[in-house]
């Protein structure tokens, strides 16, 4: 009998009784928060786990935990440097991987910056977009021919996708204002439209793509806000979220926020959610364009699955980072 899984599922429940002996799996950002429980969940049911960080110190101290799962289950964990905002550094990685030419069964573009200063990648793309979607759109296209017939790839996305459709025209904020979420909301469209494009691409060969929103987890992505303004931004969105009358909202833990990415890399089934949008361990329902929605609630933009956009990023992604996949 299938399982049902929603909102409040943890990674544990979404795995229980699944053996991933042998399954191999390329993780961005285990330093922290959802990285560091996504590696700890499959490893502590035997998977191989790659994971990047920007900080070895830093994430030496954080993945002790996953460290110790996979000694107890006979999985492994290995952390190696990577930096999204230094493409450089993303083909450094690839090309590495593909000189060992081992195979992965999962791939999860799991690192992201939120709500940025102003600022530039090494390669000269606005922050958020540079790192959310370039850095893994290289990363990506690079490591799919190591990815088995029917692995998965999964891109973090969010529900702030609806902050903003992504600008093709000026990715950069050359000529439009700059505003944080803004360009938080275009760059996590983006990684809805890459899930896309990429799952169009490969579906032949039964490799599945799909994007993800964790739900509202309290980690370091919150790192850029002064802990009042966050609050005070926090408090003023749950107001809005119970005044459309949705019912109280509930911050998730880490646990259940990994949950998701989980269940659609792993657990559900690849037609399901092969070009998905999901959330809180389901497809997420499609929203009218006028539906009324609050920072909290569920549902995703048309524009962010659109298989024309999709495409269109596509290219304009080749344009940017001087390479065709």
């Amino acid at each position: 009998m299938m399982k049902i899984f929603g909102a409040t599922s943890t990674t544990d429940e979404v795995l229980d009784g699944i053996n991933l002996r042998g399954k191999r799996v390329f993780i961005t950002g285990v330093s922290a928060g959802l990285g560091v429980e996504t590696a700890r969940a499959l490893v502590a049911h035997g998977a191989d786990v790659i994971g990047t960080v920007r900080d070895l110190d830093k994430a030496h101290v954080n993945t002790k935990v996953v460290r110790d799962a996979a000694a107890q289950s006979g999985g492994s964990v290995e952390i190696i440097h990577m930096d999204l905002a230094d493409l450089a550094s993303v083909r450094k990685v690839s090309d590495a991987m593909a000189a060992a030419n081992q195979p992965f069964d999962l791939v999860v573009a799991n690192a992201g910056v939120m709500a940025t200063p102003f600022e530039h990648t090494k390669d000269g793309f606005e922050s958020q977009f540079g790192t959310n979607v370039l850095g893994h759109f290289v990363l990506a296209n690079r490591l799919a021919p190591l990815m088995r017939d029917g692995a998965r790839l999964i891109l973090l996305s969010s529900n702030g996708h609806r902050f903003a459709d992504v600008d093709l025209d000026d990715p950069n904020f050359a000529h439009t204002p700059y505003d944080p979420w803004l360009a938080y909301g275009r760059s996590k469209t983006g990684d809805a439209l890459l899930a896309v494009a990429f799952d169009a691409r490969h579906r032949h060969r039964g490799v599945r793509a799909a994007s993800i929103h964790p739900g509202v987890i309290l980690t370091e992505l919150v790192r850029n806000m002064d802990p009042a303004d966050f609050q005070a931004a926090f408090t003023s969105m749950n107001e809005q979220h119970l005044a459309l009358g949705f019912p109280p909202f509930e911050v998730k833990t880490v646990a259940q926020g990994a949950a998701t990415t989980l269940w659609a890399g792993i657990t559900a089934d690849a037609e399901t959610i092969g070009g998905k949008y999901c959330e809180d361990c389901h497809v997420g329902e499609i929203l009218a364009d006028d539906a009324a929605v609050s920072a909290f609630s569920a549902g995703v933009r048309p524009y962010a699955i659109d298989p024309v956009r999709a495409d269109a990023l596509w290219a304009r992604a080749e344009e940017l980072v001087g390479e065709r996949f």
